[in-house]
């Protein structure tokens, strides 16, 4: 069959299946060599430790192995010195990787995939290339990004700030106890994925296509050699399951959500309405046409990058809701979404890493901000309340002096005493102390409080424990 009828007339693995050759364009629509051939470490890691087992349980004999190891070591330096020839005709990294093999050391390079099915490869290849990705690069950047919100909150420990809600000034903190909101946030989604991992780091390797193998393979010494801490229980579920890259995108979507949120008080916190903190220049750009501006383009890039990961997370629900047990084609649509995700939280992860610890903030401007909004209000009315005033009456009289200071342009702390006792008889000289920004948030003393004595205790846990990680 000719070139001219769209027919590819290349030797294939299941050719001797069919009467005709793949259709061209079929055959390139249904590869994936063009992105899952970034796993090439972990497929080759996968075959030597598949290998390995062959040889401990007497299919293959010493000198075979060595051969397979050999040849795979230099296919793996070929693919690192951008010397090895991808095939769209051999659909995948597993084929690329075995008919290169089997040109190098001949007749063995076909014993590799005794005992199992690019469905079980795969499944390995995807848990170890997300393992590894999770311990080389996105576990070390959540650890340095919380390190920098430590760094920048013990700075900020006495910084006194408007804290919000609504948007609306609602009460005192100091700078450092909301960096600490940021550092609680980031530990979380440590935790979330240090769980993730633990399913993710399970061999489904030995279950071959769907109903495991015949051959007398030895799956705890391949999950050994690949340190992997359990092996899956049933080959169904073994070459099927996605859970785990599921999991993954729940991580990143809420890590993107958490990233997302800091941006928005990054990019509100720096523009000149705010003024609360200068964000380094090599975090931002100027604008082509407005010599003055200087736009936050990080954090706006990365709150723009949340979308995208929701959007995989959503693909992969997608792409498993209607699977019937076990593999299908559909599944080699996971890839991309979970390879997409993975670059995006590694490089907002950088960004954020990099970009908060050189954070300057401008104190004066921030409790200049603290003092607008009777942002010492409440203080008042516990004030009245220690004083033997029902909260809800004590509510009201606060309410009233605050529509006085309204009315004429002072705060709490700058209305005369006896304009204070006309709301209240119970208000003395002492109400002062509290009125104040540093009253207030020093009177917030206790465990989760933002008093500084407690954020410089904050700190000092965070401390602990990232040392431990």
């Amino acid at each position: 069959m000719s070139e001219s009828n769209n027919q590819v007339n290349q030797a294939k693995l299941s050719s001797a299946r069919f009467s005709e050759s793949t259709d061209a364009f079929v055959e390139a629509f249904t590869a994936s060599i063009q992105f899952d051939q970034r796993m090439y470490r972990q497929d080759i890691q996968g075959s030597i430790a598949h290998a390995k087992m062959l040889n401990k349980v007497g299919i293959l004999n010493d000198e075979e192995l060595q051969a397979i190891i050999d040849g795979l070591t230099q296919i793996q330096q070929e693919i690192e010195a951008g010397q090895f020839e991808w095939s769209i005709a051999q659909e995948d990294i597993h084929m690329n990787i075995e008919a290169r093999l089997t040109d190098l050391i001949g007749i063995t390079g076909k014993k590799l995939h005794t005992g199992r099915s690019r469905n079980d490869q795969v499944a390995t290849d995807i848990r170890l290339y997300l393992r590894d990705e999770m311990d080389e690069t996105i576990l070390p950047e959540l650890k340095r990004l919380m390190q920098g919100i430590v760094s920048l909150a013990e700075k900020e420990t006495d910084t006194i700030m408007p804290g919000f809600t609504h948007l609306q000034t609602a009460q005192p903190v100091t700078f450092g106890h909301h960096m600490m909101a940021w550092f609680e946030m980031i530990k979380r989604d440590w935790e979330r994925l240090l769980d993730c991992r633990k399913r993710t780091n399970t061999l489904p390797l030995g279950s071959a296509a769907l109903a495991g193998t015949t051959y007398p393979i030895d799956r705890h010494y391949t999950a050994e050699l690949l340190g992997f801490e359990r092996i899956s229980e049933n080959s169904l579920d073994g070459v099927s399951d996605r859970d785990f890259a599921i999991e993954f995108e729940a991580f990143a979507s809420v890590l993107m959500m958490h990233l997302s949120r800091f941006s928005e008080e990054l990019v509100l916190w720096s523009s000149a309405q705010f003024q609360f903190i200068d964000l380094p220049d090599r975090f931002c750009t100027g604008s082509s046409i407005m010599p003055q501006k200087k736009n936050p383009d990080v954090p706006e890039l990365v709150r723009g990058k949340t979308g995208r990961v929701y959007g995989h997370l959503m693909s992969l629900l997608t792409l498993m809701k209607s699977q019937p047990l076990a593999y299908n084609k559909d599944n080699q649509e996971d890839k991309e979404p979970l390879f997409d995700t993975i670059d995006t939280v590694k490089g907002s992860l950088r960004a954020f890493a990099d970009m908060i610890p050189a954070i300057i903030v401008k104190r004066e401007n921030t409790y200049e901000a603290a003092k607008r909004g009777f942002s010492t209000a409440t203080d008042l009315a516990d004030y009245l309340v220690n004083k033997g005033l029902p909260f809800r009456d004590a509510h009201e009289v606060v309410g009233l002096a605050v529509a006085y200071g309204i009315e004429h342009g002072m705060d709490l702390s700058e209305m005369p005493l006896d304009v204070l006792q006309g709301f209240s008889p119970l208000i003395t000289d002492d109400v002062y102390q509290v009125l104040t920004l540093e009253g207030s948030v020093a009177a917030r003393n206790h465990l989760g409080g933002t008093a500084p004595q407690q954020v410089k205790q904050a700190v000092e846990n965070a401390k602990v424990f990232l040392e431990k990680l």
